[in-house]
């Protein structure tokens, strides 16, 4: 029986890409690295150290773990002062509908995000009402694909991997819920997270009724 809703943060309930994207171009132009939006999008979610690597194996290059922290930490000045310039009109078309609506009917809610910045995004979005559980970056050791994160927030909420849907918007992140044993949504196109067991275009598709129908021998 579903008793829990686990879910990614960027992509799902808001969509800070383009930030990100801004933060990791500036970089990569002061470092004289080839970045462009084909390799941002191999960037979702990653961990901020496994996507520095990423650009780096891109660009044929490779630097010393301490500058790699130092670059990483850059980055993540520029993305965290971005941030100030979000509200709650950033949450994605549905999301926060959904969000309020589980809340309505009692389940139980957990954020399962790599960012390390989640509280922050949840602060600007107002979003802390929504959530029991906290998981981010901070939270776990490995990140997707592995599913510590999503494992944690089965764990706070006091409920088993098979009690919950977790909801993504990256193929790692479904490869993640499957390796966990979790029931899983996807929320982009058919090539990207198709392996889900329930896959919608957009959040706004993803309404608690269909959700419901689609597993209903799980409600």
């Amino acid at each position: 029986m579903i008793k829990g809703f686990i879910f990614d943060l960027d992509g799902v309930i808001t969509d800070t890409a383009e930030l990100h994207y801004e933060a990791w171009k500036s970089l990569a132009d002061e470092m004289g690295w080839d970045f462009d939006q084909v390799v941002n999008d191999k960037l979702r979610g990653i961990s901020r150290m496994d996507s520095i690597k990423v650009i780096l194996d891109h660009n044929n290059t490779s630097l010393d773990e301490d500058t790699l922290v130092k670059l990483a930490t850059k980055k993540n000045e520029l993305y965290v002062a971005s941030l100030d310039q979000m509200t709650p009109d950033n949450y994605l078309p549905g999301a926060r509908e959904l969000l309020t609506h589980l809340r309505t009917e009692g389940f139980n809610v957990a954020l399962g995000s790599a960012s390390k910045n989640a509280v922050k995004v949840l602060q600007q979005l107002n979003a802390n009402i929504y959530f029991d559980v906290i998981g981010d970056g901070h939270s776990v050791s490995k990140s997707k694909p592995e599913p510590d994160i999503f494992l944690y927030g089965a764990e706070k909420l006091k409920l088993q991997p098979e009690e919950c849907i977790v909801f993504e918007d990256a193929e790692s992140g479904i490869d993640a819920a499957k390796a966990g044993g979790f029931y899983s949504v996807g929320i982009g196109p058919k090539d990207r997270v198709g392996h889900a067991d329930l896959r919608f275009d957009t959040m706004g598709e993803a309404t608690l009724f269909e959700i419901k129908s689609h597993f209903k021998d799980l409600f």
